[in-house]
């Protein structure tokens, strides 16, 4: 799960290399912190939260897949 995470954000920013998820387990959740350079919050977040959005729902197929439960925060 980290590894999709860490690919799709790479992918939308400028600074690629200050992309950086912590995955804990909680509960049986899996939950991801993606953090990323101030400059690049913008591009991850997207207009009006659209990009975000599509990341969590990317990650909840791939994690239905997997039968495990994820959700991702983004500092």
């Amino acid at each position: 799960m980290k590894d999709l995470l860490v690919t799709i954000a790479k992918a939308l920013v400028q600074n690629p290399d200050d992309v950086n998820v912590i995955e804990e387990d909680k509960d049986g959740e899996i939950v991801l912190t993606l953090s990323v350079n101030e400059q690049d919050m913008g591009k991850v977040i997207g207009r009006s939260g659209r990009i975000a959005k599509a990341i969590r729902s990317v990650m909840s197929a791939a994690a239905a897949k997997a039968d495990v439960k994820v959700t991702v925060d983004i500092k």
